[in-house]
């Protein structure tokens, strides 16, 4: 509601904008129209193939399950940017893997067979993806200079593997490891920064490709980008591995957000207390005076900062802990939600969606140059200020028009039935099917709602259980909570939040942090666009999302803490139950990935010191394959040399949801502990969903 506040205050200017449009309206309503670009029409949707790899995957065929997605739909998803600028497109293209031996070239980092490594989808050139660039992986333009970019199908688009076929699922959740690649993609941006032999050839191959004037450019460029990937490391390092399929998103989209939201006066006050007078003006030499900072100006301090004995004092008092690992959530349906994130952080209501997916656009460094401006203002003359008062404009690469058309286009995405041209049918055993059924009504059903998955009517209630019910892994919702963060250039702004406005003190929840920082993203009209199209397409996006949306503001369902005055986020601790509809396709299994196959989570999480013989979740297990396991439902878990997930490090706890595995009682009705045979019953239900 704070943007339509807005909107009113300024109705002069919208009046003058709508009387432009008029004037204008014949070639303007046509460049505004929600026609996407010229359609890509491979029926393969770009896929390629993989021969063997570092786990020992092999798919000579790749085959698309039916999700109500032609494959245009996919290959638009795929490919439609979203304003993320993680380096300069040609860096990206010229960059070698890392070497041992800098004077003989190394194959290319964007290599297919080095992006299958962190599990990104390898891809063939095609019409909207010309450099044949792995899934999700795109060319991103802000301010007139391209990048590389990611979109939402990197991390939420799946592959399973049969036997030699490869099935891709959109929407799914992925299995990369984004740290890894991180890190590598680090490696080699310093042997471009520090090694000579290695810079003179991405030197040369960089200019060939034109989008550099001269040497000393790409150079300036490199010490740069370089140093931001340095420090995004640095303040995101997490004691424990992440490995594949996971990523603490959430705890990276609030550092992002922490760090630029940082002002002069505050970050100056900050390192007064961990640094010398020397080092404090060393670090903030060459600022300026101004009170914001921008992005050149950030790099400089963080820079001088990493080199002194206080960085891990600084990131403890100025960031959070990324120590929450979860899985990628899988995709279809979000738009029917009425509450997402694995917590329930995300009311989907109004422009709850746009507001989301702005924030993970922050998190895949999407560019974000808010600075201080000075304005005319009415409200200031009457409170005898002056007419001119200062104010913060929040400029971005958030493409927000692309934003509302990729979830607009997940409405129509439907969830995968189980492959019985691939796997085989599940069992044809009808008195198998019918109890597991019963099994599932009488265990299940009272946390995830059955669905009729290609209904437009749809809506997902999600079933909000507090933490002590649930007892899963505490790690990413007690984050979510616990932190507080400097406000900087937010403070003494208000974020509304459930139980009323929140005013923003120098330090405040992370959670209203970063709902305030989005929805300041929102207001950002897109520079690289003229005047009249840049507000009108915003005006048009802004009415589009907010009264286009059929999903309306309803209290959570569930049981779970309640939010009050004194603890306005205590409803984040808990998660999410929702419909189960296509989880035979999203392993590992519990929001962090700490059981392998639905099997498994029908077992319980440690065995009975009495039972001999008794099965119970596996403590270790790896991580990375694709292969699949449709006996036990998940992917290949033993027998390679993976990542190895290990349950007993902080926030890989396996613990919690063990309905079914002992005897309890619900809802004042005996539920037994599941047989063996029940269980692999109700699993052949679960694989019909």
């Amino acid at each position: 509601m704070t943007i339509i506040r807005r909107l009113l205050k300024h109705w002069l200017l919208i009046i003058v904008l709508l009387l432009i449009l008029l004037v204008a309206a014949p070639p303007l309503l046509l460049s505004l129209s929600d026609r996407q670009e010229k359609s890509d029409t491979d029926p393969g949707r770009g896929a390629a193939l993989v021969t063997q790899d570092i786990f020992g995957d092999s798919f000579t065929k790749v085959t698309y399950l039916e999700q109500n997605w032609k494959p245009e739909d996919s290959l638009w998803f795929y490919n439609t940017t979203q304003g993320s600028n993680l380096l300069p497109y040609d860096f990206f293209i010229a960059l070698e893997q890392p070497s041992a031996t800098p004077a003989v070239a190394a194959p290319p980092f964007r290599a297919n067979e080095n992006m299958n490594r962190f599990r990104y989808l390898p891809q063939r050139a095609t019409a909207s993806n010309p450099d044949g660039l792995p899934v999700g992986f795109v060319k991103d333009g802000y301010l007139k200079k391209d990048y590389i970019g990611l979109t939402c199908a990197a991390c939420h688009t799946a592959q399973i593997n049969y036997r030699g076929i490869a099935m891709r699922i959109d929407g799914g959740p992925g299995a990369a490891d984004m740290v890894g690649f991180l890190k590598a993609l680090t490696d080699s941006m310093r042997a471009v920064r520090d090694q000579p032999a290695v810079q003179q050839r991405f030197v040369k191959a960089v200019l060939a490709r034109g989008g550099y004037a001269t040497a000393d450019d790409v150079v300036k460029d490199v010490a740069v980008y370089t140093q931001r990937l340095v420090s995004y490391n640095i303040i995101n390092h997490s004691p424990t591995d992440y490995g594949y399929a996971r990523l603490d998103a959430f705890g990276r989209i609030y550092n992002r957000t922490l760090e630029h939201l940082l002002n002069r006066r505050q970050l100056d006050n900050v390192l007064q207390n961990f640094l010398s007078p020397a080092q404090v003006q060393a670090a903030m030499a060459g600022t300026g005076t101004g009170d914001t900072l921008t992005s050149t100006q950030r790099d400089t301090i963080i820079q001088q900062v990493a080199n002194t004995s206080a960085v891990e004092a600084l990131k403890k008092e100025l960031f959070i802990n990324a120590d929450a690992p979860v899985s990628y959530p899988f995709l279809w349906d979000i738009p029917q939600h009425d509450v997402v994130q694995w917590n329930g952080l995300g009311n989907n209501a109004g422009l709850g969606p746009l507001g989301r997916n702005a924030g993970e656009v922050i998190g895949v460094f999407g560019t974000l140059n808010w600075h201080e401006s000075t304005e005319y203002s009415l409200g200031s003359l009457l409170a005898g200020k002056g007419i001119v008062q200062k104010a913060i404009r929040f400029d971005s690469s958030v493409n927000v028009e692309n934003l509302r058309r990729i979830e607009n286009h997940l409405v129509s995405l439907q969830s995968p039935m189980w492959p019985v041209d691939v796997v085989g049918h599940a069992t044809s055993d009808q008195g198998r099917l019918l109890n597991g059924k019963r099994l599932f009504n009488s265990y299940c059903a009272s946390c995830h709602a059955n669905i009729d998955r290609d209904s437009p009517a749809r809506r997902i209630v999600a079933h909000m259980s507090g933490l002590d019910e649930v007892g899963t892994d505490p790690t990413m919702a007690n984050n979510s909570v616990k932190y507080q963060g400097y406000s900087g250039i937010l403070r003494n702004e208000y974020v509304g939040a459930n139980v009323g406005n929140i005013l923003l003190d120098k330090k405040a929840p992370i959670a209203a942090l970063l709902t305030k920082a989005t929805m300041s993203v929102l207001e950002t009209r897109d520079p690289d666009k003229s005047f009249v199209r840049r507000w009108a397409e915003w005006l048009r996006n802004m009415a589009i999302a907010f009264f286009g949306n059929e999903i309306k503001p309803s209290n959570k369902q569930g049981s779970y803490p309640i939010d009050t005055t004194i603890t306005p986020y205590a409803s984040l601790h808990a998660y999410k139950g929702r419909a189960l509809n296509g989880i035979w396709a999203t392993a590992p299994y519990l929001h962090n990935g700490s059981v392998p196959t639905l099997y498994d989570l029908l077992l319980p999480a440690a065995c009975a010191p009495a039972a001999k013989q008794g099965e119970c979740r596996p403590a270790n297990f790896m991580v990375g394959s694709r292969e699949f396991d449709p006996v036990k439902v998940g992917l290949r878990s033993e027998g390679y040399e993976g990542f190895r997930f290990d349950t007993t490090l902080p926030g890989n706890a396996n613990t919690g949801h063990e309905y079914g595995t002992a005897d309890t009682v619900q809802d004042g009705k005996p539920l037994p502990a599941l047989t063996e045979q029940e269980r692999l019953d109700l699993l052949e239900y679960l694989k019909r969903l």
